[in-house]
């Protein structure tokens, strides 16, 4: 049978001259073990590690006999519902052939990965990586060098401990490609594959003699800053341990030099660590869930104290008030909500720092690198070429203390694999720095990606009736508080209405009525608080947010109680518009809106209620121009 072969999507300009060809196989000591091949071939074949087999197999022999065990699970309670030994001698013969049918699929299994294994390896050829596989179906899939955008690596937990971990290949075919995935590699094979393939595309990329000397001279610049941070944290230890034992199959002998030194590094200390964990999102949800719960245990009790006879109730609340244990139990209530909602903090800030434990960011030639997670452990790197953004982003907590996280927009690919772990990361982008000082992003910027250290400053504000316009937007439109209002109000006054229509004055009714009603002030009391809230996010927006432009990048910033600040240069904007509905024109504003090729399928940013005379100008800096110092004039 004919081997079919894929070649990963070329949506790029295609690179000038080929270079000649490199060497088939690297030196003897950086390479890792090779799995059987032909021996016809001219080039070295190399293959995954052996665990592949037993690993693989575990896990999928683990999901049958978790499915193996709910089905007989249920069968077996209805057998001993019906009782009897003929029934019981049943089950335990068909416990009997459901084990050997076990025994059965667990051997096909083993094999079915065992003849997987003995087919799945990989080619370094002069001008292309190549990724062999399939027992019936035979594939291949091609990835030129200079096609190479971004070599990740990510292990699970399980994997790390066996010092296996998966690779993933990022091409230049942008979103709608698939990375290719090169499983279970060690260590040694992990970090040996990685240099090797952003060293044969440098040297596939030589001819490029004008942007290399940009690249250089940006590593040069990435070289001249000071380090920003190597003090590390407590986790770093941890860390330390992994790298000295490294796994079951791990052999740091045989680790391969990095073939170039990092130009700029650095690290989390405890304190970045600690308050990363601290100011997630997950503190937003738990001061909601909270407030929700002390709010229903105050109806609950309250409840408690309005039986159906209207002078029992006087009396019962009367009595309640008084008894000193009313407000005892009222306190214990709340403080047990608060210290459950602590605790749960406490164990999400715990998983935030070890999923950011042994972090390090560097810069190494013409890409960034990213490795952090101290039980599953991801490195990315990703190709300076595939930024389209930086991106600043505070929430309300980092906000109040004058932090904020700093992340890269890149051009994401659907991996072969797609769980939920790699989901996460694509839709993060690459955060470079998750808790750092708002002062202290240009010194990170002029040392990791010094392309986009010259972004522009000050900014363009949006237009002075754009405050009104925030206003009407967030707190009546948008807003949740004013229709939370208006929901509570409706369904209030259809209540109170059906009682009068109705003519019912028994007690009864009479006390469900106030109840209603008292609820319906404590949703009133919401409604104003979150209104405050969305008032102040729209001033703040208001006063806050716009955008600027210079000769090669431009940044927009939208405030709020949050706020987010994304640079992108302009050949990363694959197009921009301007666009007014009926209200805006009668304000003199428009919304302008850019679309670069950022996450899966591109991403788009706008800014709503721009003068119209600072959209024409942006309108004017976007379009193309005759020459490079013609081709935008910054804002004033």
């Amino acid at each position: 049978m004919q081997p079919t072969t894929e070649t990963p999507n070329m949506n790029t300009p295609e690179a000038a001259n080929e270079t000649p060809a490199m060497a088939a196989t690297p030196a003897t000591a950086a390479t890792p073990a090779t799995a059987a091949a032909p021996a016809s071939s001219e080039l070295q074949h190399y293959g995954v590690h052996h665990s592949y087999i037993w690993l693989g197999t575990i896990r999928s022999t683990l999901a049958i006999l978790f499915v193996l065990i709910i089905s007989m699970f249920s069968s077996l309670i209805s057998i001993i519902e019906d009782g009897g030994i003929f029934e019981l001698a049943t089950m335990g013969a068909i416990v009997g052939g459901i084990g050997l049918l076990f025994l059965l699929l667990v051997g096909v299994i083993v094999l079915v990965h065992f003849l997987a294994y003995k087919r799945l390896y990989f080619t370094l050829g002069p001008n292309e990586f190549s990724l062999y596989s399939g027992i019936i179906t035979k594939k291949r899939v091609h990835v030129p060098y200079d096609r190479v955008q971004s070599v990740d690596a990510r292990a699970s937990l399980i994997q790390r401990l066996f010092g296996v971990r998966n690779v993933f290949i990022d091409t230049a075919g942008g979103a709608a490609n698939k990375a290719v995935t090169v499983p279970y590699l060690t260590k040694a094979q992990a970090e040996w594959l990685t240099s090797e393939l952003y060293a044969r595309k440098r040297q596939a990329l030589q001819p490029q003699a004008a942007q290399a000397a940009q690249v250089s001279s940006a590593a040069g610049a990435a070289s001249a800053a000071p380090v920003y941070n190597q003090q590390g944290n407590v986790l770093d230890v941890g860390k330390q341990a992994w790298d000295e034992i490294g796994g079951v199959f791990a052999d740091e002998s045989q680790v391969p030099q990095v073939e170039m030194q990092p130009s700029f590094q650095y690290g989390l200390t405890n304190k970045q660590l600690f308050l990363a964990g601290l100011s997630n999102n997950t503190s937003f949800v738990l001061l909601i869930i909270g407030f929700i719960s002390i709010i229903s245990q105050i109806v609950g009790l309250a409840s408690q104290i309005f039986p159906s006879q209207t002078d029992m109730a006087i009396n019962s609340f009367t009595s309640q008030v008084v008894n000193p244990m009313f407000g005892f139990g009222i306190a214990i209530s709340i403080a047990g909500i608060v210290g459950f909602l602590v605790v749960i903090w406490i164990i999400a800030a715990a998983g935030q720092c070890i999923s950011f434990g042994g972090f390090r960011a560097r810069r190494i030639g013409d890409r960034v690198e990213v490795e952090r997670g101290l039980l599953q452990h991801t490195r990315q790197s990703i190709s300076i070429q595939r930024v389209q953004a930086v991106v600043v982003k505070q929430s309300v907590i980092r906000r109040l203390i004058g932090y904020c996280e700093v992340s890269l927009d890149k051009i994401d690919t659907n991996s072969a694999d797609d769980t939920s772990q790699n989901s996460s990361l694509n839709t993060h982008g690459v955060v470079i720095h998750p808790f750092c000082k708002l002062s202290d992003v240009p010194g990170i910027l002029q040392g990791i990606v010094p392309e986009y250290a010259a972004v522009p400053q000050g900014r363009t504000p949006v237009a002075p009736v754009a405050l009104r316009r925030a206003i009407i937007r967030r707190c009546i439109w948008q807003g949740g508080g004013f229709w939370l209002a208006v929901c509570t109000a409706i369904v209030q006054i259809a209540i109170n209405l059906s009682f009068v229509s109705g003519a019912v004055s028994s007690s009864d009714d009479i006390a469900f009525l106030n109840f209603t009603n008292a609820i319906a002030i404590g949703l009133y009391v919401i409604a104003a608080v979150v209104f405050v809230l969305e008032a102040i996010s729209a001033v703040k927006w208001a006063r806050e947010s716009g955008f600027a432009v210079n000769e090669r990048f431009m940044k927009m910033i939208n405030g709020g109680l949050s706020r987010e600040e994304r640079s992108f240069p302009r050949n990363k904007i694959q197009y921009g518009f301007t666009k007014t509905n009926p209200f805006q024109r009668i304000s003199n504003v428009a919304t302008i809106n850019v679309r670069t090729a950022a996450g899966v399928g591109g991403t788009s940013v706008d800014m709503k209620d721009v003068a119209c005379e600072d959209a024409d100008d942006w309108l004017n800096w976007l379009q193309p121009h005759p020459s490079q110092g013609q081709s935008a004039q910054p804002l004033q």
